[in-house]
């Protein structure tokens, strides 16, 4: 299994600028890709940037040219940096791994079972 802890939530004005990060702990090298997700009350979690261990990178369409995810070459921590922040970005962020085949014989229990992880969560406001 693998432990995600998040860090760098807080209070910003819209404009500002804030880095999350996530740490991540365990069985690490059997993460196929981590991301971040966020959730506002009411609504679904949906993702807002996702990283393949293999450096494939997703973003949500409405965080393109404002968030960066990046992810350092131990491969267990992953930062979001968040530019000329938003109102609407106000959410509780998410970390997520991905535990899978990475063809790593130490990884083997997770080809037939992957499974998601997820941090506990941190939270971004926004204000106006």
């Amino acid at each position: 299994q693998v432990r995600l802890v998040e860090s760098g939530g807080g209070l910003v004005q819209a404009g500002e600028s804030l880095t999350l990060s996530c740490v991540a702990s365990g069985d690490f090298n059997c993460l196929t890709a981590m991301g971040w997700y966020r959730q506002v009350s009411g609504k679904k979690r949906e993702l807002v940037a996702g990283l393949t261990k293999w450096g494939v990178i997703s973003y949500a369409d409405s965080v393109k040219g404002r968030f960066t995810i990046s992810r350092d070459k131990a491969d267990h921590i992953v930062d979001l940096q968040m530019n000329n922040m938003k109102t609407v970005n106000t959410a509780i962020y998410y970390c997520q791994g991905k535990l899978g085949n990475v063809g790593q014989p130490d990884c083997n229990q997770y080809v037939l079972h992957p499974r998601d992880e997820w941090g506990q969560g941190t939270q971004v406001t926004v204000s106006s």
